[in-house]
């Protein structure tokens, strides 16, 4: 469930709210005048999301190329390629 709070709610109760987004993972979404304004989240929590989001790039990049080709590669010719690449390095 998400957590919603007022934004004077960041100043005034500072430490509860790092405790809660660091505790649960989970962000803390801020409202001035009703509406949302901003989310809160622990650098841990972002840190996450940005891999999940950069992983679900490249596996959607990889779906369009596969669409858009019939070549596919054995996994021997990918362990090759990478070995190649980490040698190479």
């Amino acid at each position: 469930m998400n957590l919603i709070r007022p934004v004077s709610d960041l100043r005034n109760n500072f430490a509860e709210i790092s405790k809660t987004v660091h505790e649960t993972e989970q962000p803390v979404f801020l409202t001035k005048n009703g509406y949302g304004d901003m989310v809160v989240l622990s650098m841990e929590a972002f840190r996450n999301m940005q891999f999940e989001s950069e992983v679900y790039s490249k596996l959607l990049e990889a779906e369009r190329e596969a669409e858009r080709t019939d070549k596919r590669y054995s996994s021997k010719e990918v362990l090759k390629a990478l070995r190649e690449a980490i040698e190479a390095a």
